[in-house]
């Protein structure tokens, strides 16, 4: 969660820059709404970039906390069969 917290304001002070470092320059208006444009659609290339990465690490991250999650349940089977078939036999030995 911090590093999301911290990849959002550091897109958010990057963009603030470029936006101080366009208006300061000495451009005509048209120039400086131009350069504000093609700012404006790198950061947003940018930010569906990131979404997208985060959206396939969750992804696989899910994936593998569901296999990991099968093989314990599995495992857990066997080991509670194994359990019972055990105290079968034992019951049965004592009959």
């Amino acid at each position: 969660m911090a590093k999301g917290k911290f990849a959002i304001g550091a897109l958010i002070g990057a963009a603030a820059g470029v936006v101080a470092g366009i208006l300061a320059a000495p451009k005509s208006g048209k120039d400086t709404r131009k350069d504000l444009k093609n700012k404006a659609d790198e950061l947003r290339n940018k930010a569906e970039d990131t979404a997208q990465d985060a959206r396939e690490r969750a992804e696989t991250l899910k994936d593998e906390v569901t296999h990991k999650a099968q093989e314990l349940k599995t495992e857990a089977e066997k080991t509670a069969r194994n359990v019972k078939d055990a105290y079968e036999d034992k019951v049965n030995k004592r009959s």
